[in-house]
């Protein structure tokens, strides 16, 4: 009999201590859901996203030299692709002489312009003579001092004088209509042939490919003595220090997601050792099928409701990223605090972040125009200002 009293105790005790057990376990539990996973949104559904730079010619060409294979790393500015430049040299040659030829007849019309309005101050001396000698003349004209005719010869030399100054006036006019008010440097005949060997210089230096920027060389698909075309693809360039992280939360998961939250990251690549943080930059307008190349068409009798994603772009801190580099394409883990709600949900203008500026997007014209200012003072005129 006491042993069984002494066994219902045990079972009761037991009872107690499990249950005990349990209500702590689920007042903890409630406890973490009410401070910590309330405010937290998480997906396993995140990539590493990142530009793919592709370098292109643009113009057409043979390719002499490759200079750079999958994998390597590059800086911006470095060369990656030679192309033949033996007609680009004879085209920026013949533009060169061109230009010096358009110099040369351009000084040449103004020293006619010079020549011809002293033509014209010497036709209008010879008419102010002619008309002096006419005004003599008539003077004594009814005398037997001078006769008709010789007067008459008078009066038909002022008309020629006349008429010669006339026409010096009018040439004067017009090479003076095409000689305009600009300086040899810039007149429109000498700007045009500058224009000609700016194009025909940056024709010859797009024979070089440089780096538009830092990265790591992907998709190689040129090789040497290859004849491309304008705007081949011939590689891509992958700046790994600016990727970032396209994390596809669930529809039901967005509303509590806003600009600027912090995150905490684990990429698939270093396991749980590697924490990643970031923020919240910015939420896309759509969803992945909405921008498919064939998106649903819900509108249907045999409509099956889908949960949608929307990928949320998360900003790695550079730091961490430096230490642990990733690849663009990577799984990761995304675990999004939402404890902070004054953010937006939708961005509401340009981020700094968001700028991107090709080593190659504006190329330095300093070396022709020096060129052309050289050209212009070995041919006697003064370069532009």
């Amino acid at each position: 009999m006491d042993k069984q009293v002494k066994t219902a105790k045990g079972r009761k005790r037991n009872l107690v201590v499990a249950t005990s057990l349990f209500a702590a376990l689920a007042i903890g539990y409630g406890a973490w859901w009410g401070l910590v996973l309330q405010h937290q949104e998480s997906t396993d559904d995140a990539y590493v996203a990142g530009h793919l730079l592709q370098l292109t010619p643009e113009i057409a060409g043979t390719v002499t030299k490759v200079s750079a294979d999958d994998t390597d790393k590059v800086s911006a500015g470095q060369v990656l692709v030679t192309l033949d430049d033996n007609d680009t040299t004879l085209a920026l040659e013949r533009a060169k002489s061109d230009f010096i030829d358009a110099v040369r007849q351009t000084r040449q019309l103004m020293d006619n312009g010079k020549r011809e309005a002293a033509q014209t101050a010497l036709r209008e001396a010879e008419l102010a003579r002619a008309r002096s000698d006419l005004a003599r003349r008539s003077q004594l004209a009814g005398s037997d001092a001078i006769s008709a005719e010789e007067l008459a010869h008078a009066r038909d030399a002022v008309a020629a004088a006349s008429a010669a100054l006339d026409a010096a006036r009018e040439q004067h006019n017009a090479t003076d209509s095409l000689i305009g008010k600009d300086s040899i440097a810039n007149h429109p005949t000498v700007q045009r042939a500058a224009t000609r060997l700016k194009e025909a210089w940056l024709a010859h230096e797009r024979t070089v490919l440089k780096a538009p920027a830092t990265g790591f060389i992907s998709r190689r698909n040129v090789q040497a003595g290859q004849h491309i075309a304008a705007g081949a693809p011939l590689m891509a360039i992958v700046p790994l220090d600016a990727v970032w992280v396209d994390a596809n939360f669930k529809e039901v998961q967005l509303a509590r997601l806003r600009i600027g939250q912090p995150v905490t990251l684990k990429a698939d690549q270093y396991g749980s050792k590697v924490s990643y943080h970031g923020k919240v930059a910015g939420l896309s307008a759509g969803t992945g099928s909405a921008f498919s190349l064939l998106p649903a068409q819900n509108a249907t009798g045999n409509w099956i409701k889908v949960v949608q994603r929307l990928p949320v772009r998360i900003q790695l801190d550079p730091a961490e990223l430096k230490a642990h580099p990733l690849r663009v394409g990577l799984s990761m883990d995304v675990e999004v605090d939402t404890r902070d709600q004054n953010g937006k949900s939708l961005a509401e203008g340009t981020s700094p972040a968001s700028q991107q500026v090709s080593a190659n997007a504006v190329r330095d014209l300093a070396p022709v125009n020096a060129m052309i200012a050289r050209l212009l003072a070995d041919n006697g005129a003064t370069p532009a200002k």
